[in-house]
C-alpha cells in the first residue's frame, strides 16, 4: 500500500493538535485579531508550522485545503455541529437559510448527456418567457452544453446568478430550436413541498426544511386547507434535517394557546431564553399527528417536541435524529463562516434531546448503533428508562435520551425490498423513464388527483421500464428479485410519472395511500 494517501489523514490530525493549542476563535472573527502578544505569538507559530510543511514536507501540501480541513477537524472534537464553512460554499448556505436564489425558474435532469427541463416554476422568468417542460437546453451563452462533460453543478453555475442579471440559452422543442434571453429572478426554494386534503376533513402538509419564509408559507398552506374543510392535520417532518429555529417556533405557535412554553435554550454565554406562544394561533383547535423518523433533526425536533410536550399532537414513526444544540454563525474576514454551538435547547418538559457524543464525528453522523440495535423495527427499550422520564403539560410520560421518541412506534416497512430495486432507485432510471413517458402526455390528465385515480402501471409498462433500465442505465434484470419487488416498482414508477407533471404534490398523492406511517396517523386521528 502506498504511503502517500496515509499522510492525508495524519497531517490534519497533527495540525489539529497545534490549532487546539494555538488558535483562538476570537482572533479569527470579523472584529479582527487581538493585540494580545501571547495570542499573536500562537497565531505566528501556526503560520510557521504551515510554511514548514509546505516547504519541507515529503509530499506536496495544499496549505489552504489542509488549513480549512483542520479547522473543521478541531471543531468536531468539541461537538458534532460546530463547523467551518468555506467562503466558496457560503452562497449555497445562504440560499438554504433565505429560501431563495437567483435563477431562471426551472427544474431539470441530465438525460442522455442533455439538460432536460422537467418543470417550470410558477411566476418565474422561464414561465413568463414561454419556456416549457420537456424543452432540452442545448446551448447557454452561445456554448454547447450537450455531452458527457456536463454535470448538475456546471448547469447550476451557468443558469444561476444574481437576480436582475441576464442569461441566454437555446432549447430544442420537438424538432425546432428556440432562443431565449431572460433576466434572472428571485426563485423560491419551496420548503412546504406538498399540501393537500387526504379526505374531506384531514389535511396533509409536508415540510422539507426550515428556512426564513417557511412559517409564512406554512400559514398560507394551512389557511387554504382550512377553507377546504380541514379539521384534522397530518404534519410530515420525516427526512427534514432542520434549518432556521424561529421558523419552527413560529409554526408551533400556530397550534398552541397563549402563554405556553415552546422551547428553552441555555448557554454559558448566551444565558437562558424562553420561547412562549402567542394568542390567535391558526390551528389551535386542529387535531394533529406529526410524522418523524431518524432523519428528522434540529428544527424538526423543536417543532415535534413543542407539540408533544404541550399535548397538542400525537407523534408517530421512529425516534428522531437527536440534535439538541443551537449554533451561531459568525462571518470571518475572508468571507468564510464559523458556525459554533452557543447553547443547548430543551423541550417544554425539560428534555435535552441531544444524542451523546464521544468525539468521533463519522460515528455520530452515521449513527450505526441505531441500526445494530435493530431500531428500524423495534423501539429501543433502553431509551425508555425511568431516569429519562419527563412529563407533558397534562402529565403524560415522554422520554429524553437522544431524539424525540414517538408516542406510536411504526416499524420500517421493508416488504418488497431487494438489491435490484435499490439499484434501480440509485441509477436514476425511474426519473429518466418517467420524463420520456410524459413527453406527449402532459395534458392527458386534469390534475394529480384524477391521475392517481385513473392511471395504472400494468405489467406491460413495468416490463418496458425494466428493459429501459437495463439498456440505458445498465441495471441488469434479476427476474426473481423483480417478482419480489414488482409492486414497489410499479408504485414508485407511478409516483415518479406524477412528479414529472405535478412535482412533489403529484408524487406524494400517489405514494401516500400506501404509506404505513401515514395510515397509522389516520387511524390515530379517528
Amino acid at each position: 500500500m502506498s504511503e502517500a494517501p496515509k499522510s492525508n489523514y495524519t497531517l490534519p490530525l497533527l495540525l489539529s493538535l497545534f490549532l487546539a493549542l494555538g488558535l483562538y476563535f476570537g482572533g479569527l472573527l470579523s472584529h479582527g485579531f487581538s493585540n494580545n502578544t501571547e495570542k499573536a505569538a500562537d497565531v505566528q507559530k501556526l503560520e510557521d508550522i504551515l510554511d514548514l510543511l509546505e516547504n519541507r514536507y515529503v509530499d506536496k501540501v495544499d496549505k489552504d485545503r489542509v488549513f480549512e480541513e483542520t479547522i473543521s477537524e478541531m471543531l468536531h472534537k468539541l461537538d458534532p455541529h460546530s463547523n467551518y464553512i468555506a467562503s466558496k460554499d457560503m452562497a449555497a448556505v445562504n440560499e438554504s437559510i433565505e429560501g431563495e436564489f437567483g435563477g431562471i425558474g426551472v427544474r431539470f435532469l441530465l438525460l442522455r448527456d442533455t439538460i432536460c427541463i422537467t418543470n417550470i416554476i410558477g411566476g418565474s422568468p422561464s414561465e413568463m418567457a414561454g419556456v416549457k417542460a420537456g424543452d432540452k437546453i442545448i446551448e447557454i451563452e452561445g456554448k454547447s452544453v450537450v455531452g458527457k462533460k456536463i454535470t448538475n453543478e456546471k448547469v447550476m453555475q451557468k443558469l444561476k446568478g444574481l437576480a436582475g442579471t441576464k442569461v441566454k440559452f437555446k432549447v430544442l422543442r420537438g424538432k425546432k430550436y428556440k432562443l431565449f434571453s431572460l433576466q434572472r429572478g428571485a426563485i423560491p426554494l419551496e420548503t412546504i413541498t406538498c399540501a393537500y386534503m387526504l379526505n374531506a376533513t384531514t389535511g396533509y402538509i409536508l415540510i422539507d426544511q426550515f428556512s426564513v419564509p417557511t412559517a409564512r408559507d406554512f400559514n398560507i398552506a394551512a389557511s387554504r386547507l382550512k377553507e377546504m374543510g380541514m379539521t384534522k392535520l397530518v404534519l410530515d417532518l420525516r427526512n427534514n434535517g432542520g434549518g432556521v429555529l424561529t421558523a419552527a417556533t413560529d409554526i408551533a405557535d400556530e397550534f398552541l394557546k397563549e402563554g405556553l412554553i415552546m422551547l428553552k435554550t441555555k448557554g454559558r454565554k448566551s444565558g437562558e431564553q424562553i420561547y412562549k406562544s402567542n394568542s390567535g394561533g391558526l390551528l389551535e383547535n386542529t387535531k394533529t399527528v406529526v410524522l418523524i423518523n431518524a432523519y428528522s433533526a434540529s428544527a424538526s425536533e423543536i417543532l415535534a417536541g413543542a407539540l408533544q410536550d404541550n399535548d397538542r399532537a400525537i407523534i408517530v414513526g421512529r425516534r428522531s435524529f437527536g440534535k439538541g444544540l443551537v449554533q451561531e454563525d459568525r462571518l470571518l474576514r475572508d468571507g468564510s463562516n464559523l458556525r459554533i454551538t452557543i447553547a443547548r435547547y430543551y423541550t417544554p418538559s425539560g428534555r435535552c434531546i441531544q444524542r451523546p457524543y464521544n468525539g468521533k464525528y463519522e460515528d455520530y453522523m452515521t449513527d450505526e448503533e441505531r441500526f445494530t440495535n435493530n431500531e428500524l423495527y423495534v423501539q429501543d427499550k433502553r431509551l425508555l428508562a425511568d431516569s429519562l422520564k419527563f412529563k407533558t403539560l397534562k402529565g403524560r410520560i415522554v422520554y429524553g435520551g437522544g431524539g424525540i421518541q414517538p408516542d406510536v412506534f411504526v416499524p420500517f416497512d421493508s416488504s418488497g425490498t431487494s438489491f435490484y430495486l435499490t439499484s434501480l432507485r440509485f441509477s436514476g432510471a425511474f426519473t429518466a423513464f418517467s420524463f420520456d413517458y410524459v413527453s406527449a402526455k402532459r395534458n392527458v390528465w386534469k390534475d394529480a388527483k384524477s391521475f392517481n385515480e385513473q392511471f395504472i402501471v400494468d405489467e406491460i409498462l413495468s416490463r418496458k421500464f425494466i428493459s429501459f433500465a437495463a439498456k440505458d442505465f445498465k441495471v441488469a434484470l434479476n427476474e426473481k428479485e423483480y417478482q419480489h419487488s414488482r409492486n414497489n416498482i410499479a408504485k414508485i414508477l407511478k409516483a415518479e410519472i406524477a412528479r414529472q407533471i405535478w412535482t412533489e404534490e403529484g408524487f406524494y398523492r400517489t405514494i401516500n395511500p400506501l404509506d404505513n406511517e401515514l395510515n397509522t396517523a389516520l387511524k390515530e386521528l379517528k
